[in-house]
């Protein structure tokens, strides 16, 4: 017999981030910025602590009981995480330092095979300067697929750059950090394949508010990182196919990535060790296995329905403001909204909405480029979690209008 999961209840909710009830000079704290790093759940914190009170030890290496029973976690951890995923095998995740680390490791080991690789305008740092650098090392064709008015990834012409068959990967986000754009996955995995290109998914955003399901879009690649997903720091996770994995050479070199060593040279490790040079982020696995476990037993389902409510309320609000311009209108969007105020540089906004207790972000949001193609030197940023209720929203639609009353 199956229980349904209990009714989404974000005041109930609310209750297992203990960071929420803090004050922030006198003022209850809204957070609202959750896509730069989202706050922890005890549950959280608890599993991590009790590791390491109890059960740390380096892994893979030691043949005593913490150790084992270190290595035993660890790796639970791994299968945890495939299974968030759906991924074939717990073999086919390996644990990086976050998702930067992640696209660093594919641009070196993947990337030198492609004679050319895409990415889009709207991609964050992290997915376009390994690309870049890749470029400007071994001399792979760099393209960047355009960005529609609407903040969308424009298929026509990603279509055009697919066409001659040159390009080897294309790796663009799965939700926007900036626009909130959740871009069409499935096609574009599907295009690309049709070309003989492989696909990357930077899903730091979407892996956070939305159920993924790696199989099911057919990606070759997807990377995530953990102190987004209400985890901790320090953990993030690329995705891929065994196949392409085990044709991969190692990235960075050290300990536990290999099977043999001599004075003349190294074999490495299988699958996923030759990827995780070095002692791993092991109580940080600990953490991020407790932080998918919490979401997942809310229901990623349930998250995306309360987000969406979240996402349209908000939409409303700010698009009546007089003076407040939102970047991006995509029809498919998840809760991220990067704002420009008339009247003000967006760091100004952004303390005098602390002086509110709101915390938001403010400047470009590691997304250089596209703030350029949308013709804003920065934004503010309000970026929802699990945790975020309907009168957060309209603190922060009612503190953006009173900003561009206080600046004129």
């Amino acid at each position: 017999m199956t229980h349904a999961a209990p009714p989404f209840d974000v005041t109930r909710i609310r209750e297992d981030f203990p960071i929420l009830s803090t004050r922030v000079r006198g003022l209850p704290l809204v957070f609202l910025d959750s896509g730069a790093s989202a706050q922890k759940p005890r549950v959280v914190l608890a599993a991590m602590t009790r590791f390491l009170e109890t059960s740390y030890a380096n892994v893979h290496r030691g043949a005593y009981h913490l150790s084992e029973v270190a290595t035993e976690a660890y790796e639970n951890a791994r299968a945890a995480v495939a299974r968030f995923l759906n991924a074939a095998t717990p073999r086919e995740i390996v644990f990086t330092a976050n998702a930067t680390a992640g696209f660093n490791l594919l641009a070196h080991s993947f990337g030198p095979s492609c004679r050319a690789v895409v990415v889009s305008e709207m991609e964050h740092h992290a997915n376009l300067v390994p690309w870049q650098m890749l470029r400007d090392r071994a001399g792979v064709e760099l393209r960047i697929c355009r960005v529609t008015d609407a903040g969308e990834l424009d298929l026509d012409h990603l279509a055009s750059l697919l066409a001659d068959g040159r390009v080897g990967l294309v790796s663009v986000t799965h939700m926007s950090n900036v626009l909130g754009t959740v871009t069409p996955a499935e096609r574009i995995v599907a295009m690309a394949h049709a070309a003989g290109a492989r696909v990357a998914l930077d899903g730091s955003q979407a892996a956070v508010h939305r159920r993924v399901d790696v199989q099911a879009l057919g990606c070759d690649f997807y990377v995530f990182t953990g102190h987004k997903l209400y985890g901790p720091n320090g953990i993030g996770v690329l995705y891929g196919r065994l196949e392409l994995l085990e044709a991969m050479p190692p990235f960075l070199g050290g300990g536990d990535m290999i099977s043999e060593v001599t004075l003349s040279g190294f074999v490495p490790a299988s699958v996923p060790a030759r990827f995780e040079a070095g002692t791993p982020p092991i109580a940080e696995a600990v953490g991020l296995h407790a932080a998918i476990d919490y979401v997942s037993a809310i229901g990623m389902g349930a998250i995306e329905a309360h987000e969406r409510r979240l996402t349209d309320h908000a939409m409303a609000r700010l698009s009546a403001l007089p003076g407040i311009r939102v970047l991006g209108a995509a029809q498919d969007r998840g809760g991220v909204f990067s704002v420009a105020v008339d009247t003000a540089h967006a760091h100004d906004v952004a303390t005098l909405l602390d002086r509110r207790g709101i915390a938001v972000r403010s400047g470009r949001h590691c997304a250089e480029p596209l703030h350029a193609r949308f013709g804003v030197e920065s934004t503010c940023r309000a970026s929802f979690g699990l945790y975020t209720t309907e009168a957060e929203v309209d603190a922060f639609a009612d503190a953006l209008a009173e900003a561009r009353e206080f600046f004129r």
